[in-house]
This record gives C-alpha cells, sequence and structure tokens, in this order.
C-alpha cells in the first residue's frame, strides 16, 4: 500500500520511523511519501520536507511565520494530491496536521491520527472537528481514551511508542571514549529541537556550569543543526556537545535539565533525575496561561497526574533557579530517591512495549476495509 505520513518535528520524526519499520515488517508492499526526518528518510521512500523547516513554536512565533505555514500547507494539500495514497497518516503536529486531515478527508482519503493532538489541555472543542475529519484515532495516553469518550468518540489506545525506542536501543559501551569525555559524572542539558527552544533555553542551561565542578555537563545536540550553531551560546566554555546520541548520554546521565515535550518522559524511561525548563514569547505564554486547562507541562507529571519533576517556566526559568534544583537532584539524597521512586510508578502506569506494531496492524486493517 501507499502510505502519506505528515511529521512536523523532531519528536514526531521519531514516531514516525518506528511507525514505517512496523509497516514494512507488517505489509510487504509498502511505498512511503512523507514530511518528517533524517531517522524517518533512514528507513526508506521519499522525504518531501524536513521537518526543521515547519516547526514554530508558539501563538506570536505562529502569526510572523504565517507565509511559510501557508506555502507548507499547500504544498502538502498539493503532494497529497498527486500522490493519491491509500492511507494518511498524521502524527502530532496539531496545527498542520488538523487542516491536512481536512483537506483528505473532503478529498476521500482514509486519515488515521497517530499521537492525539493535545485536546484535553486547551480548546476541547476541537474534538468536534476531529470527529469530522479523521477517521482513526490512535492515542499514546492511557487517560486520552476516557477523554475521548466523553466527546463521543471512539479511539484505540496503542501504548507510548517511546516504550518501543527505548526497548530498541543499543546502548554504546565507549561513549565516553568516543565522545572524549572525561570519567566524570555528567549532567545531560537537553534544549530542544527548535531554534527558538535552543536560543532561549540554552544559555540559561549553561549558566550554571560552573556551579558543579565534578560533573561534565554535556549537550545533546539536534540532528537538524550543526555544532557552530551551539558554539555562539557556549561564551568559551569548553562543553562537549554529542549529536545524535541524546538515548547513550541519557544512559550514562546522573542528571539531566530538560526542555518540556518528548523528551522529559525519554529521560525518566532513562531513570534519569531532571529538572524541565520552559520559556516561549511572553505575550504567547501570556495567551496559553489563559486557555490552557492542565497544571503540569511535562509528560512525566501528566501522566502521573502529580508532580514528580520540578517544572521552572519562563521567568521562574534561571540559571539560579536550575542550579537550586539540580543541587537538590545531585547532592540531596532523599530528594533524588523520591524522584526515582516516583520514575517506578511511571513505568507501571506506561506498561510494555509494541505501540508501533500494533498501530501499524490497526492501520492496515482499517485500510483494508477501506
Amino acid at each position: 500500500m501507499k502510505y502519506y505520513l505528515v511529521a512536523g518535528e523532531a519528536s514526531g520524526d521519531l514516531h514516525g520511523a518506528n511507525l514505517m519499520n512496523a509497516l514494512k515488517k507488517a505489509d510487504q508492499q509498502t511505498e512511503f511519501r512523507y514530511f518528517g526526518g533524517d531517522l524517518m528518510q533512514a528507513e526508506g521512500g521519499t522525504l518531501v520536507k524536513h521537518y526543521a523547516d515547519m516547526a514554530f513554536m508558539g501563538f506570536i512565533e505562529v502569526v510572523a511565520n504565517l507565509p511559510q505555514i501557508l506555502k507548507n500547507l499547500s504544498f502538502c494539500k498539493q503532494d497529497i494530491a498527486d500522490y493519491q495514497p491509500d492511507v494518511l497518516i498524521l502524527i502530532d503536529f496539531p496545527g498542520f496536521n488538523l487542516k491536512i486531515a481536512e483537506f483528505a478527508k473532503k478529498n476521500g482519503l482514509l486519515v488515521c491520527y497517530y499521537i492525539s493532538p493535545k485536546v484535553w489541555a486547551w480548546n476541547q472543542k476541537r474534538v468536534l472537528k476531529i470527529k469530522k475529519v479523521v477517521d482513526h484515532m490512535f492515542c499514546i495516553l492511557p487517560f486520552e481514551v476516557d477523554f475521548y469518550k466523553e466527546w463521543g468518540m471512539k479511539v484505540d489506545y496503542v501504548g507510548n511508542p517511546l516504550l518501543d525506542a527505548t526497548a530498541a536501543f543499543e546502548p554504546d559501551a565507549n561513549f565516553y571514549t568516543n565522545n572524549h569525555l572525561p570519567e566524570k559524572k555528567i549532567i545531560a542539558l537537553l534544549p530542544g529541537s527548535r531554534k527558538q527552544e535552543i536560543s532561549r533555553l540554552l544559555p540559561d542551561m549553561l549558566g550554571v556550569t560552573d556551579q558543579f565542578p565534578d560533573h561534565q555537563f554535556v549537550i545533546a545536540g539536534a540532528p537538524s543543526f550543526q555544532k557552530e550553531y551551539y558554539d555562539q551560546f557556549l561564551d568559551g566554555r569548553n562543553i562537549p556537545i554529542v549529536f545524535n546520541g541524546t538515548y547513550n548520554l541519557l544512559k550514562n546521565a546522573d542528571a539531566a535539565v530538560v526542555a518540556s515535550g518528548t523528551a522529559t518522559l525519554e529521560t525518566a524511561l532513562f531513570n534519569v533525575p531532571q529538572v524541565v525548563v520552559y520559556k516561549g514569547n511572553n505575550i504567547s505564554i501570556t495567551i496559553a496561561r489563559m486557555v490552557v486547562k492542565i497544571k503540569f507541562i511535562s509528560l512525566v507529571n501528566l501522566i502521573m497526574n502529580k508532580l514528580v519533576v520540578k517544572e521552572l517556566i519562563q521567568q521562574d526559568c534561571t540559571p539560579q533557579t536550575i542550579a537550586a534544583e539540580l543541587d537538590l537532584i545531585v547532592n540531596n539524597k532523599n530528594y533524588r530517591k523520591e524522584m526515582l521512586n516516583k520514575y517506578d510508578e511511571l513505568d507501571e502506569r506506561m506498561g510494555k512495549p509494541g505501540a508501533s506494531a500494533k498501530t501499524a496492524t490497526l492501520i492496515i486493517k482499517y485500510a483494508a476495509k477501506k
């Protein structure tokens, strides 16, 4: 079958790649065309547009880049119409993908949505639109099933694909040597995959590096950037940058400072105590605080529905506050143990790997019925 996938950020690229791999195992006649990234490209098929040209975060940033976004939308719609896939698979990225879903539905295509938009966080009435334009929704968070049920929509819960990615991970036994790192405990810095995230968060992260001389700080570099981009923030500091090795970095980390997003859950799955940070445009944050209906921003806290990891947002995110939380994580044994115990609870709640294979099986089944 012909599959067209649309992923607009790094996490979508990861999940899209794993899903493509599972589809190839279940369907010997797969043909892929997609918006995505390097990981999806490694699975084969045709990469039409890289997510690095699409990931705009925040209300103001979206408005500022609206001409490019509209251009991407128009191009994507035309490319889908020309390709005429058997199945359209949309991966998260709701601002863009729900518009693509509406177009595809009008044109008689089977629309599968993998990883639900966070409609439970704000503007819950978007479910009414989702019911009209999405044929099958595959959810990865347990509480989403009940949420959609309240709105009269049946969805498939497939488990979390991050469990697939972490289960398939093969650690590098020579990580320190291969990355020329001293034999010190590591504090991992994960400043995100978007230019806006990195430029706002990395300076604050780097502002704490002098306060932990017994640790080696290491930056997880996003695959869509070169080392030279990060060098502008280092200000002469000797902080290594590891590209295409975030899981190896987490595997060897003693603690982490992590941009809010998928990486917070990945860090927890690797059992690394963390502090979560987030900064956006001030107007965007003000609007978000008016409309968002959730208590937390990190996936770890959202899934557990309680405070597991500290969240430092906007003006609360400074080198001083990050350093204070890191000090507790690194040096306060009871504080650290309590976080790790809550991670154990999280592991139980997350369940077992298999989301990618389960989703692939369901997509093929629904496509056959179509």
